[in-house]
């Protein structure tokens, strides 16, 4: 070690415990105000010394990024672990979470790691096809089955056949759609729009959704049946605001990347990323992602403070 890096991790150090007193003596005075501008005030300093060591921040969050996966808290350690033992399996997954917090990204993990790696992997929003079409996307379709129907067409289930099939968004399909896709699990079959022809298909469905699927089979908007075939193995995601320091390592990440594509460089203040831990987050990872391309086009840099940041992070 450098010396200049033993100094600083000494300094680092002597203020953890210099602050560690100081939070001791506003517990002893009860003060709840004091205490929360305190453990703000002791964020940012943390954060500025550790801006400031000079050891490479590419080593250091390496243990942080997995298969493109990006954090080291609790919950992600643990879903890091579920991962690796579920993609051995054949078993169909349902993927739970908020609205953003990278459903799509785990998906792909466990098509990865998994034994049909090398087969093909198909993904798609149901919520973003209408209803009409969405059988035929999924399933296929004849020729002549329907206006436009110039040629025949294999659909999803077929051109994942012995990979993999992420359907986002399950809870928003209909109730005859509920029905096909529970005819294609329980039987590993599947008919075109318009045939009469019924295609074997081997492929592993995994499911995701952010809404209640057991409120939605109480009030009868969900086949109960499909949600246990769906939810074999199961995987919650946690919202990006009870992840900790993963937010700090997403931000820094996400940031360096959408300034690299503008041709900019850009690393946020301490203080700004004090602001990033404080805010909620509704929109999860992909609100943060979307901030970072905002601050690569309109951030004057190279350091991003508080005043950059969008209205809501800086009042949520």
């Amino acid at each position: 070690m450098s010396e200049s890096n033993a100094e600083a991790v000494d300094r680092f150090a002597a203020l953890r415990a210099e602050l560690r007193a100081l939070i001791e003596r506003a517990d002893a005075q009860g003060g709840e105000a004091a205490r929360e501008a305190l453990l703000v005030e002791l964020e940012e300093l943390r954060l500025r010394l550790a801006a400031a060591l000079p050891s490479n921040a590419a080593d250091e969050d390496a243990d942080a990024t997995w298969h493109g996966m990006i954090g080291r808290c609790p919950a992600i350690l643990a879903l890091r672990d579920k991962l690796t033992r579920f993609a051995r399996v054949p078993s169909s997954v349902l993927i739970r979470g908020e609205s953003g917090t990278g459903k799509d990204l785990v998906a792909r993990i466990l098509h990865q790691l998994g034994p049909r790696a090398k087969k093909p992997m198909v993904a798609e929003n149901c919520a973003a096809i209408p209803e009409t079409l969405l059988e035929s996307v999924l399933f296929g379709h004849a020729r002549g089955a329907f206006t436009g129907a110039v040629r025949d067409h294999d659909g999803h289930f077929v051109a994942a056949h012995g990979g993999t099939l992420f359907l986002d968004e399950i809870g928003d399909t209909s109730p005859a759609m509920q029905s096909k896709l529970l005819r294609a699990l329980q039987e590993g079959e599947i008919r075109p729009v318009g045939s009469e022809k019924v295609r074997k298909v081997d492929v592993r469905v995994i499911a995701a959704t952010n809404r209640d699927l057991e409120q939605l089979v109480t009030q009868g908007k969900f086949r109960q049946d499909l949600f246990y075939r769906l939810n074999v193995l199961q995987l919650w995601l946690p919202p990006l605001r009870e992840r900790g320091e993963d937010i700090v390592l997403l931000a820094r990440r996400v940031l360096a990347d959408a300034a690299r594509r503008a041709g900019r460089t850009l690393r946020f203040s301490a203080a700004a990323e004090a602001v990033l831990l404080r805010a909620r987050w509704p929109g999860n990872v992909r609100q943060l992602q979307n901030e970072a391309q905002r601050l690569a086009a309109l951030a004057d840099g190279p350091e991003v403070g508080p005043a950059d940041l969008s209205p809501e992070l800086r009042t949520g």
